[in-house]
């Protein structure tokens, strides 16, 4: 039993071990991940007719130190649309994400769109908004 429980205290240091190994190691990681820095993340259409089709692109910098890849762009409904760019941006290299808002079908009133955008930074997510008030 005493065997039993020494081997179990080993098998739980040397995991503990290795885990902190790799948290170490994607510390480093973190240091040197890409970095999305966006002029403005949030953008204001102001007053919008109901049937409208706006777009904006957000614009960006790789401000970190290694080339940042885009895996995907999502939006809080149907009705917001993200493009992105799809090969890996330099450090220092811009880009932009084009967003488009449709508001046919939205009722009148305040309209607050998020867009996520997944990276290989830290964090992985990145977020702007697209604010109007829709008007009849």
């Amino acid at each position: 039993m005493k065997n039993f429980f020494f081997g179990f205290l080993a098998i739980a240091f040397l995991m503990l071990a290795s885990c902190s190994q790799s948290s170490n190691s994607s510390n480093g990681n973190a240091e040197n991940a890409p970095i999305m820095k966006f002029e403005k993340s949030i953008h204001d259409f102001g007053r919008l007719r109901i049937g409208d089709s706006v777009s904006y692109d957000f614009k960006f910098t790789n401000t970190g130190k290694s080339p940042l890849i885009i895996t995907s762009g999502t939006a809080t409904c149907g009705c917001t649309t993200p493009t992105w760019p799809k090969k890996p941006l330099q450090p220092g290299e811009g880009g932009q994400i084009h967003v488009t808002f449709k508001t046919v079908g939205k009722q009148p009133g305040l309209q607050d769109k998020m867009i996520t955008i997944t990276a290989n930074t830290n964090p992985t997510s990145n977020y702007m908004h697209l604010i109007g008030e829709l008007i009849p």
